[in-house]
């Protein structure tokens, strides 16, 4: 087919692609797309062929998107004319015209489900035609913030006025004029954050702040205003947030309201100005300079925000007003070590030299100056620096170059979030699959990617460390002598202390009394007291860097009460001071680890180790690592002591660079299982050579390690045990072993195992090496502690529960050789994808699930893995859907819960936006769980949890404050169980 010269002409959107994207799999890309034309109209397929025979760019763009983006080929695939409609559209009118008629169709919608379906058509068409315009590069980057801006104001505008009609039907709204039920009504929707500054990313939740007029103008008579706004607001996040067949609008956010995780979703004008006069912090401040009215009265949300801007726009530049500022900089200066930025796995929102790191630069000198330079208060990133750069608070330089490395970071931000619409801003982790993002973003190679994206990020990073360098009050160099010893009377110590940041300087100055008097076991040493008198100094000013300086000062404090020596310790730090803030996080956030110090100061020394802050270490590297630490053992106890320190040293380097931000905590939990895993293999193979001496060997002997649980699916944290079971096999017509002292087969074996775990678990000088559970064994504590191989296949094939099979999607053989680890192997798989009736699975799952609970409780949010809708329900999904799909679909198996969720939705056995779900529930417990696991050794309680502990989880849940990280776990748990229920219970 051949375009008519009246096609051409109308074809607008197609003839502006730019070169776009480039192939990773050029034939693959084409066979792909090719295919989808032989399952779609003929004249559909015949009209896009001839547009991008037309258009080369246009077919590259497409193919590209069935080669690199799940999420918009579906949406392709969906409907066919659409596309084409897009492809022939002037983009700008056609978003102008699906928004306006979008609207009419939500107005004249007959019931909720009518309006829903109208919002997710407009979001369907408008994602994919600001995809194609972002793709072939038809639109600015800027531009495209702006028109998803557009689209999400239009969403939450239509949704609520459509709400508010309804309750203006049953005479609980009575408006003025009935098309315009928001006008008067005193319900003010602000738009935060990107939104609120035109600014949205492709993938982004939108968030909102609902407020109401206590006085409610428009509420008929006998309606309370709380209750009615709160239900309003809760039908608005329903409208907008609720997934149907035709998906969803936006992912509503209402977490940004004072304290979320005890205030309703609707909040009165009057409580929200109380609170912010009495209690508003800094992070607030700075979220209110990108507050706009969206939705509802529009004249109540002006002056709302009349009324809140003296909070935000302090008229002097007052010490208070300063000191907010040093806040916020420190609670975004994560130790970050002195590497160069990584490209794998960098977070280009908020890793080094990313989007936040600009947005700081902009909004801190915002808060400073916006009081009595009102041309400051601006809402876009891009304008604020211009407006900086104009009034000579920034150069021209950084302005020019703070703005095109931030339309780079959101052009891969947008790129990363359009694979499969994920709020996502991390890149992958593994070189090969930079490279296929690198040719979507329309690299040629990784290579070329990673050098533009490294000058952006280290050039970001080099003026955001700059900011207020000038005026640092902890310069060593601008140090006044005082008399550190003087206590808290001393007038010239406490200024000298409030001038570094402490804000509490009475109790610093005692404690440093009482350093500097020596009264401590540890400077009874005089060598290591002259060495720690000299550096107190030093110590006070890398106190005084960690995020809450207090705080630094008495986990230091415990720190040297509880050391036995301490000269080592001092030496280190005296000589290595970047590490003094990093330690005081350590100390201050995880008792645990701060502990392990005061017992064995030299675990330490691996921080100052140049590998330290580089990639993680794999297995090989882990390998020669405990190899080299092993090389001269003089006996088997020392062997087991080192084998004890080098697994402690492991887990407090981990545990720190977790802390620190500089590994996520899929890499830490990894690298937990790798270390594991070495230190098993390690002791397999000296238990057996040390067995060996005394009772000789089997014939034909093979012995296998299967992990199973956390260390299984290489989901391990600081704490887990190590759930094995041990398999052996021998050579049945001869089975006594040759030693001295000789065993029969199933003997020899069961006394192995023994020796084995006392291996693990024998309590020397450094501790335990690991708690070792084997209850997964076939029969449990009523079967053999170890399994000869015959008998474990035919358990799981003929006796094991269904539980057991549950536990056996996990299972990963870690220590075998080739040939028994492959027989294994093909028990496992062939078990696992035998068929199996689906209802009767659910059913069995869901049982399980109801025992735990009642066994455990699933009431406590903070019970990460048991709690209703937590860590053991995903779990479960994940292994219910292996165990019933795996007979048709054996590409859905693997040990790790992510992959199986990524492997269903991959395969169609999982809708997307229930995989996403369980995909961003199962990535927030697990950062959450690593840090609490790490820190606290008994059960998590906020109440009694100390502030650097709940700033490290507020940081790692990506939460402005605990409330509302707290709001978030509620709120996932709740998501959570609902899929749940929904997939066990169609099948149960």
């Amino acid at each position: 087919m051949t375009l008519s010269a009246t096609d051409a002409d109308q074809i607008e959107l197609a003839g502006r692609f730019a070169a776009g994207p480039r192939l990773y799999a050029p034939e693959d890309a084409a066979r792909r797309l090719a295919g989808w034309f032989g399952d779609i109209d003929a004249a559909q397929a015949s009209a896009i062929t001839a547009i991008a025979e037309r258009f080369p760019n246009a077919e590259r763009l497409l193919q590209s998107i069935a080669e690199a983006s799940p999420y918009l080929f579906d949406l392709i695939r969906a409907d066919a004319a659409r596309l084409v409609r897009l492809l022939r559209c002037d983009p700008d009118r056609r978003l102008a015209e699906l928004i306006e008629s979008s609207s009419h169709a939500v107005a004249a919608a007959a019931s909720e489900t009518e309006a829903m379906q109208a919002l997710r058509r407009m979001k369907a068409e408008a994602a994919l035609l600001i995809a194609l315009c972002d793709i072939g590069d038809v639109w600015p980057v800027m531009r495209v913030t702006e028109a998803l801006t557009d689209l999400a104001v239009a969403s939450v505008q239509c949704a609520l006025r459509f709400l508010l009609r309804q309750e203006a039907a049953r005479g609980r709204l009575k408006p003025p004029c009935a098309d315009r039920p928001e006008e008067r009504s005193g319900m003010v929707v602000l738009a935060m954050g990107k939104m609120g500054a035109g600014e949205l990313n492709y993938s982004s939740d939108i968030d909102l702040i609902v407020f109401f007029d206590l006085a409610a103008p428009t509420v008929a008579p006998d309606i309370e205003p709380q209750p009615f706004f709160v239900r309003v607001t809760q039908g608005l996040a329903r409208l907008l947030n609720q997934r149907t067949a035709d998906g969803y609008v936006f992912r509503v956010d209402l977490r940004l309201r004072p304290d979320p995780a005890s205030t309703a979703v609707a909040i009165s004008t009057a409580s929200a100005l109380d609170y912010y006069e009495r209690e508003g912090r800094t992070w607030e401040r700075a979220a209110m300079i990108k507050a706009r009215p969206c939705a509802g009265d529009a004249a109540a949300g002006e002056a709302l925000l009349a009324d809140i801007a003296p909070f935000v726009w302090r008229k002097h530049l007052d010490f208070a007003a300063l000191a907010d500022v040093h806040d916020m900089k420190r609670q975004m200066q994560t130790f970050r070590g002195q590497t160069a930025i990584a490209v794998e796995g960098h977070n280009v929102k908020v890793g080094r030299g990313g989007i936040r790191e600009i947005e700081f630069f902009a909004q801190t000198q915002q808060l400073i100056a916006g009081g009595r330079h009102r041309e400051l208060r601006v809402r876009p990133t891009l304008a604020a620096l211009e407006i900086l750069a104009t009034s000579n608070w920034i150069t021209y330089q950084a302005r020019d170059e703070l703005t095109v490395a931030y339309q780079f970071l959101r052009r891969v931000e947008h790129r990363l979030q359009m694979i499969a619409d994920e709020q996502t801003h991390t890149l992958p982790e593994d070189v090969a699959a930079v490279e296929r993002f690198a040719r979507f973003l329309g690299f040629d190679s990784r290579a070329a990617f990673a050098e533009q994206l490294l000058f952006h990020l280290n050039c970001v990073q080099g003026h955001y460390s700059k900011l207020f360098e000038a005026g640092d009050p902890t310069d060593a160099t601008t140090l006044p002598p005082v008399d550190y010893g003087a206590g808290p009377d001393d007038q010239r110590l406490a200024e000298h202390l409030v001038a570094l940041g402490f804000k509490k300087p009475a109790m610093v100055a005692e404690t440093l009394r009482q350093w500097m008097a020596a009264e401590y076991r540890v400077l009874r040493v005089d060598s290591t007291r002259r060495a720690f008198l000299e550096f107190v100094p030093t110590l006070i000013v890398g106190l005084s860097r960690a995020e809450e300086p207090d705080n630094a000062v008495i986990a230091f404090d415990r720190l040297l009460q509880a050391l036995h020596r301490g000269g080592r310790l001092v030496s280190l730090l005296s000589q290595n001071k970047e590490l003094v803030a990093l330690v005081a996080l350590v100390l201050g956030a995880a008792p645990r680890l701060g502990d392990m110090v005061a017992r064995q100061p030299q675990i330490m020394d691996g921080l100052i180790d140049p590998r330290f802050f580089g990639a993680m270490p794999d297995q090989r590297e882990l390998s020669m690592r405990l190899q080299a630490t092993l090389a001269d053992a003089g006996s088997y106890e020392e062997f087991l002591d080192r084998l004890r320190m080098f697994g402690q040293e492991s887990l407090f380097l981990i545990g720190t660079r977790i802390l620190s931000g500089t590994v996520s905590t899929q890499q830490a939990s990894i690298a937990f299982a790798d270390v594991a895993e070495g230190i098993v293999a390690t002791v397999h193979g000296l238990v057996s050579d040390q067995f060996a001496m005394q009772y000789g060997r089997v014939k034909g002997q093979e012995t296998a390690i299967l992990a199973m649980g956390r260390l299984g699916s290489r989901e391990m944290t600081a704490s887990s045990d190590l759930d094995l079971i041990l398999i052996y096999d021998f050579d049945a017509d001869e089975p006594d072993s040759d030693g001295a002292r000789s065993l029969h087969g199933t003997q020899y074996f069961a006394r192995f195992t023994q020796r084995l775990i006392s291996a693990f678990t024998t309590r020397t000088n450094y501790g335990v090496l690991y708690d070792v559970d084997m209850r997964l064994r076939p029969s449990g504590r009523a079967g053999p502690v170890a399994s000869r191989l015959d008998s474990f296949a035919d358990y799981q094939q003929h006796e094991a529960w269904t539980w057991e099979h549950m536990a056996l999607t996990r299972a990963r053989v870690i220590s075998a050789s080739p040939a028994f680890r492959d027989k294994i192997e093909g028990i496992i798989r062939e078990v696992l994808t035998r068929p199996r009736d689906a209802a009767v699975i659910a059913n069995d799952v869901a049982e399980m699930r109801r025992a735990i609970a009642q066994e455990k409780g699933e009431d406590d949010i903070w019970d990460l893995k048991y709690a209703s809708g937590g860590l053991v329900d995903i779990d479960f999904i994940a292994q219910y859907l292996q165990l019933v799909h795996a007979a048709q679909h054996p590409d859905i198996l693997n040990v790790g819960t992510l992959q199986v969720l990524e492997n269903a939705a991959r395969l169609g056995l999982l809708p997307q936006s229930e995989a996403e779900v369980l995909r961003s529930a199962a990535r927030l417990y697990h950062d959450l769980t690593q840090i609490v696991r790490l820190c606290v050794s008994e059960k998590f309680v906020p109440a009694t949890a100390g502030e650097d502990l709940l700033r490290v989880l507020v940081r790692a849940g990506d939460a402005p404050d605990f409330s509302s990280l707290e709001a978030r776990v509620k709120e996932t748990q709740a998501e959570v169980r609902a899929v749940f229920l929904k997939l066990l219970q169609g099948q149960g």
